[in-house]
């Protein structure tokens, strides 16, 4: 294995999960610079991020419990304005529920040939 769990957590997941996030508040009828300062980014990383320039590799919204999880964090991130430190660890919290769902699973075979889905249970163990 090339490529580890938290790798790929990283550098795919919670972009992924960061886009679908912006997506959602834009969704709502926020402005970009509205959306950077809740979430605490600039407006240019938000305009990535609707671009799909950044974390399209994951359509998060395929996966209903975990788009209902960042939709919660949508609504409470407009209500109570969290810290950037509060959401970093939302996300986070959700990147591990992914990862033990096994939904990164065909991801990271992908990523890293080297990984078999069918015998690695590292993040359903661990996470799950």
């Amino acid at each position: 294995m090339k490529t580890n769990a938290f790798d790929v957590a990283s550098r795919y997941v919670y972009p992924s999960l960061r886009r679908r996030l912006v997506e959602i508040l834009y969704e709502s009828s926020l402005k970009q610079t509205e959306i950077g300062e809740l979430l605490h980014i600039t407006q240019s990383a938000v305009s990535r991020y609707l671009r799909m320039d950044r974390g399209a590799l994951i359509d998060v919204s395929r996966f209903p419990d975990i788009d209902a999880m960042v939709m919660a964090l949508a609504e409470r991130i407009v209500r109570e304005r969290p810290t950037e430190y509060e959401i970093h660890s939302e996300l986070v919290k959700i990147s591990l529920e992914m990862l033990g769902r096994g939904y990164v699973c065909s991801l990271h075979s992908q990523i890293d040939p080297e990984v078999d889905p069918a015998k690695c249970k590292v993040c359903l163990e661990l996470f799950g």
